[in-house]
C-alpha cells in the first residue's frame, strides 16, 4: 500500500492578501476600534482622549431626549426611504420589462437618479419646495414652507432620498426580471391567470432573492444618508430631521463632543448589525431560490 504523502502547507498564496489587509487595516479596522476607544472617553476640541468615563457616554445618550428623538426620526426616515425607493424601482422595472417604442429612453430616465449626486438633487429639490417660487406650491395651489415645517420636513427629505435610491433599485429589479423564465408566464396564461395573479404568484417569488439583497442594501444606505439632510434642513426644524448620522456630525464638528459622537456611531453600528442579522435569520422563510 502506498503511503499517502501529506501535502506541505504553502504560505505563498496568503502573501497576496497582504496589500488588501493593509488597506482594510488603515481604512476600516483602525477607525472602527479607534471609534470604540473614543466612545469611552471625554475628549478635547482636537478629538484627543483626555478623561476615561467608561460607559458614561452611552448612559448619557440613552437618557437624552434629543438622542431618543433621533432614534425615532431615523426609524421613520428609514422606513419611508426603503419602502418608497424599492417600490419606485420595482414599478419602473415592471413597466420597462416589455419591449415597446422608447423603451431605452424610459429605462435611462428611471435609472438616472443613481447618477445624480445627493447634493445636486437636494439643491434642485430646495428650489422646487420654496414657499414662494417653488413649483410644488404653484402646482398644488398651496402656501406651505415644506422644509421649515416640522410636520413636513422629514417626509420631504425622505421622499427625495427614496427617489435617489430608486435608480439603482430599478437596475437590480430589471436584472432580476430578466432572469425569470418567460415560459412560466405562458403556462399561467393558458391556465387563465390574470396579470395581478401572475405578478403576486410568479413575479414577486421570482424576484425574492434580489429583493432580499436590495432590502439589505437600501436599509444600510438609508441609515447612512447625510448630504441631503445637511443641505436641506441641517437637522431641523426643531430636530424634526435630526437623524443619527447628522446628530453624530453635529456633536463632533459643532459641539466638539467627539466621545459622544463616537458612542452614537457605535450604537448606529449595533442597530444596523442587529437588523442585518435578523434579516438573514428570516431569509430562508421568505426567499425562494
Amino acid at each position: 500500500m502506498n503511503a499517502v504523502k501529506k501535502s506541505k502547507w504553502n504560505a505563498s498564496p496568503y502573501f497576496y492578501l497582504v496589500p488588501c489587509m493593509l488597506v482594510f487595516a488603515v481604512f476600516l479596522f483602525y477607525p472602527f476600534f479607534k471609534t470604540i476607544f473614543l466612545s469611552l472617553f471625554l475628549t478635547d476640541k482636537m478629538g484627543q482622549a483626555k478623561v476615561f468615563v467608561g460607559m458614561q457616554n452611552y448612559m448619557d445618550l440613552l437618557t437624552s431626549e434629543s438622542f431618543r428623538n433621533s432614534l425615532k426620526v431615523t426609524l421613520i426616515f428609514v422606513v419611508i426611504v426603503v419602502v418608497g425607493g424599492m417600490l419606485l424601482g420595482l414599478i419602473a422595472a415592471v413597466l420597462c420589462n416589455k419591449a415597446f417604442p422608447g423603451i431605452r429612453f424610459f429605462s435611462t430616465s428611471y435609472a438616472l437618479p443613481m447618477a445624480i449626486a445627493s447634493s445636486s438633487a437636494a439643491m434642485i429639490f430646495e428650489i422646487m419646495l420654496h414657499p414662494t417660487v417653488g413649483i410644488v406650491n404653484k402646482m398644488l395651489g398651496l402656501d406651505i414652507n415644506w422644509l421649515n415645517n416640522p410636520d413636513t420636513a422629514l417626509y420631504c427629505v425622505a421622499i427625495l432620498t427614496a427617489w435617489l435610491n430608486s435608480g439603482i433599485n430599478f437596475l437590480y429589479f430589471s436584472a432580476g426580471l430578466g432572469n425569470i423564465d418567460e415560459t412560466i408566464y405562458e403556462r399561467a396564461s393558458v391556465d387563465g391567470a390574470g396579470s395581478i395573479q401572475k405578478f403576486f404568484s410568479l413575479t414577486l417569488p421570482g424576484l425574492s432573492p434580489i429583493m432580499f439583497y436590495t432590502l439589505v442594501v437600501n436599509i444600510i444606505q438609508a441609515f447612512q444618508s447625510f448630504g441631503q439632510i445637511k443641505i436641506l434642513t441641517e437637522g431641523g426644524p426643531d430636530e424634526a430631521t435630526n437623524v443619527i448620522v447628522y446628530s453624530i456630525y453635529r456633536d463632533a464638528f459643532f459641539n466638539y463632543r467627539f466621545g459622544s459622537a463616537a458612542a452614537q456611531s457605535v450604537i448606529l453600528f449595533i442597530i444596523v448589525m442587529l437588523i442585518t442579522l435578523v434579516m438573514f435569520r428570516i431569509e430562508k422563510k421568505g426567499v425562494s431560490y
